[in-house]
């Protein structure tokens, strides 16, 4: 089985976007100029009940395996309802169901909005408890921006934060860089994050902002783990960069009938 066809957005400046009810997965974005900015690998399993490898997965009730849960939850593998669609928008929602509550005891709304124009793209995702009782979760936009040459990439605006590091261990350093290059595997959780970003490249940058998310993953599998992912396409670690706004060291209480919200916002020049 394969899923259906995906939601298509086209803005009147020409900006397009592909979104899959699945996970309420943005896969592609392209920006007015026509610059596919996302990374999707060939190799990403389109069928039910299995993550896509690119594009921007919802991570919801736990980030990773921080926590009892499936790796990442289950928002990025559960069908989601369109809400409302437009030429250059589109929100879609996931409530739980038997299959939630059977591994994550919670009544929960989850809504998502895609907006694109111009230059940028804006993810927004809020988290309404609708239950009786407070709940704890973990969550992120797990972001695939695409890269021509991994080599050549370099991130600012992390410098003097704490971050832990996945790939290390979980050793937890300062990061001393002004400008962080990408060497071997990386897989950092920078904690307490600013605000804005920059992704820069010889012929491009990349300006990302975040709010309501308290924290940013910085991750790329290097050659050896890229070449273990079954569906990462040969060599496609070279070609991408996650950038993942994303609540983690400090998980999100909610109490009944309280709402959070968090964006991440893209903008290329």
């Amino acid at each position: 089985m394969t899923l259906p066809a995906p939601l298509n957005l086209h803005a009147a400046d020409g900006a397009r976007a592909e979104i899959h009810a699945q996970g309420a997965h943005l896969s592609r974005w392209w920006n007015a100029a026509g610059d596919d900015l996302l990374f999707l690998s060939a190799r990403s399993g389109f069928a039910p009940g299995v993550a896509i490898r690119g594009g921007v997965p919802v991570i919801f009730p736990q980030f990773a395996g921080e926590g009892p849960l499936p790796k990442h939850g289950f928002a990025r593998t559960q069908p989601w309802t369109l809400v409302d669609q437009r030429a250059d928008r589109a929100r879609l929602a996931l409530q739980d169901n038997a299959a939630t509550r059977a591994i994550w005891p919670h009544a929960f709304g989850c809504e998502l909005s895609i907006e694109i124009g111009g230059s940028q793209l804006r993810v927004s995702l809020s988290v309404t408890n609708s239950g009786d009782a407070a709940m704890l979760f973990t969550t992120a936009l797990h972001t695939y921006l695409r890269v021509a040459a991994i080599t050549d990439v370099r991130v600012l605006g992390l410098e003097g934060l704490r971050y832990r590091d996945t790939a290390n261990g979980n050793a937890e350093a300062i990061e001393r860089a002004e400008q962080l290059a990408i060497v071997g595997e990386v897989d950092r959780i920078y904690f307490d994050s600013p605000a804005r970003l920059e992704l820069v490249e010889p012929t491009r940058r990349l300006q990302i902002e975040q709010q309501g998310f308290s924290d940013t993953v910085v991750w790329n599998p290097g050659a050896e783990k890229g070449a273990a992912l079954a569906d990462m396409e040969d060599g496609g670690y070279q070609r991408m960069l996650c950038i993942e706004a994303a609540v983690i060291g400090k998980p999100v209480h909610l109490a009944p009938g309280e709402t959070w919200s968090g964006s991440q916002t893209l903008r290329s020049s």
